[in-house]
């Protein structure tokens, strides 16, 4: 039942027209499918989720925006998203992997592991973050990046695979900026 369920409403939100109130409204539906929302949060879809049935491994917090073709993957592991995170076009979060190594079968085996998004995480268009990794509060992923290990909080991280460009926790009185 809750495979039909996930189908129907996750259909539902990835075929609302891209108004301002479908936006507003789809993180419901996406709670409905079963994804765990923690409170409203703005999703402009579509939004991807691998394999079906792991809805349930998904944890959004409230204050969320998702932008447009975001991908879950999550069929071995948890998925976490803290309050306040903003997510650019076409990030993959990509929640499995594959063994380097055939096994017995002449196959690649699939692990995974979780993916935990602090509160007030930037994440840019095109970032693909793997298995494993945790990103801390308030950092920056540069978009195009590839996070393949852990970023501390306040911190901007870019490049493949990412690494450290900033420490966003030091004022920058240059700038005005932090």
């Amino acid at each position: 039942m809750q495979q039909w369920r996930e189908f129907i409403f996750l259909g539902l939100t990835n075929h609302l027209p891209r108004l301002r109130f479908s936006d507003k409204i789809r993180w419901l539906l996406l709670k409905a499918a079963g994804f765990d929302m923690q409170g409203r949060s703005t999703v402009y879809g579509p939004v991807i989720l691998r394999p079906i049935g792991g809805a349930k491994s998904v944890s959004i917090a409230k204050g969320c925006f998702i932008n447009t073709e975001v991908r879950f993957a999550c069929p071995k592991a948890r998925i976490s998203l803290g309050e306040r995170c903003r997510i650019g076009p076409r990030v993959c979060f990509e929640g499995a992997q594959h063994s380097l190594y055939l096994n017995e079968k002449g196959r690649r085996g699939t692990t995974g592991a979780p993916i935990v998004v602090g509160d007030d995480v930037w994440i840019g268009a095109g970032v693909i973050i793997t298995a494993g990794v945790t990103i801390g509060e308030g950092a920056v992923v540069a978009a195009g990046a590839v996070v393949s290990k852990d970023v501390k909080p306040f911190t901007l991280v870019g490049g493949v695979p990412a690494r450290v460009i900033r420490d966003l926790s030091v004022k920058d009185d240059s700038t005005g900026e932090n």
